[in-house]
């Protein structure tokens, strides 16, 4: 059996289609809104496996026919094109063999995610500032979108803190591989001294909840207060009179928004971000996991991180959960992390 074969498993998913096929077509279909949404995602994400790997097989044979001629004609301009051509299909089996990882219920998601700055001041400031700029230049190289919906600038530079958002498929998927502790070790250009300074920040990620999913809450469980907007402006956000923070005050977690105009459109936005974090917390407890949900927001700080990003004395990025090393950490920061997400999934897979 082929590789890409194990990958897409185009028997079973024809069949499982041919299922799902049948349950549309039954009367009482959508007399259960919650099941009948999700045999319709479940048949959108069949059709297009299987949709993919009908065009690899398709460009698979049309690759062999090709190198067949090339090599009764010696036609090397050919071949170089044939090769190139096989390159890309590896390629994109190897992406699909990468997607079949994201199998958990919500990483088909969009992401939200909020970047901290640890103690140090502007250092730490600056560093997060360095990391968004990280994630929204992986996000851009994906083809998502993104969207910052609150930031609170540092006092001389940076961003203490900031929360955005990612848009596309299996956002989350990717992105949850990145939430930790990042740390930064660099000589300071804050530092008339030119001395060395190792930078802290923050990563959390929550997958956006889709509108069916019920996340209940009590109104009288929230604390909303407004306030006038003290964004960057420009690219991050509009100074407006009509910023939004919610507190939810059973579980003390505080969300806001600050990029509209609408002070209903804010709100709107803050509970929505509210509700994926309410129902992520959620989930952790019927996991029984919630002591190693807690766990994961150690101290901002030495021994905590899960990854080092070096630049003095010497130039390396680091996975400490994989032991990854890339030397390109110029590369890193410019957004390539997709062999740090791939090797992590890769070994929660395994």
């Amino acid at each position: 059996m082929k590789l890409s074969e194990v990958i897409f498993d185009p028997d079973a998913k024809t069949a499982r289609l041919q299922a799902i096929e049948q349950e549309i077509l039954k009367p009482n279909f959508w007399n259960d809104n919650e099941s009948a949404q999700r045999l319709l995602k479940e048949r959108t994400s069949l059709k297009s496996d299987l949709t993919l790997w009908k065009n690899l097989k398709a460009e698979v044979e049309d690759a062999k026919g090709y190198l067949e001629l090339a090599q009764e004609e010696n036609d090397e301009e050919t071949l170089r094109e044939i090769s190139a051509k096989v390159t890309r299909v590896e390629q994109d089996v190897q992406a699909a063999e990468f997607r079949r990882m994201l199998g958990g219920e919500n990483d088909p998601n969009n992401a939200i995610v909020s970047i901290h700055a640890g103690a140090g001041g502007t250092e730490a400031q600056d560093w997060s500032d360095m990391l968004l700029r990280m994630y929204l230049r992986w996000s851009e190289r994906k083809g998502f979108q993104t969207e910052i919906i609150d930031y609170l600038p540092g006092e001389e530079a940076g961003v203490k803190s900031v929360t955005f958002t990612v848009n596309g498929d299996y956002a989350y998927g990717y992105l949850k591989a990145e939430s930790g502790i990042h740390r930064l070790v660099r000589i300071s250009p804050f530092d008339a001294g030119k001395r060395r300074h190792t930078s802290f920040a923050s990563l959390f990620v929550y997958p956006e909840i889709e509108e069916d999913i019920v996340v209940e809450i009590n109104e009288d469980d929230l604390r909303v207060d407004t306030f006038r907007s003290s964004g960057a402006g420009g690219q991050h956000v509009n100074k407006t009179d009509s910023a939004v923070r919610i507190t939810h005050l059973p579980t003390g977690i505080v969300v806001q928004c600050q990029n509209e105009r609408s002070q209903h459109k804010n709100r709107a936005t803050a509970m929505k971000v509210l509700k994926a974090r309410l129902y992520e917390l959620k989930q952790k407890e019927q996991e029984e996991k919630m002591e190693q949900f807690h766990s994961t927001k150690k101290d901002i700080a030495w021994g905590s991180q899960i990854r080092s990003y070096v630049l003095q004395p010497y130039r390396l990025a680091k996975d400490h959960r994989t032991n990854l090393e890339i030397g390109n950490v110029d590369g890193v920061l410019d957004g390539d992390l997709d062999p740090f997400i791939e090797a992590y999934l890769m070994q929660k897979s395994n």
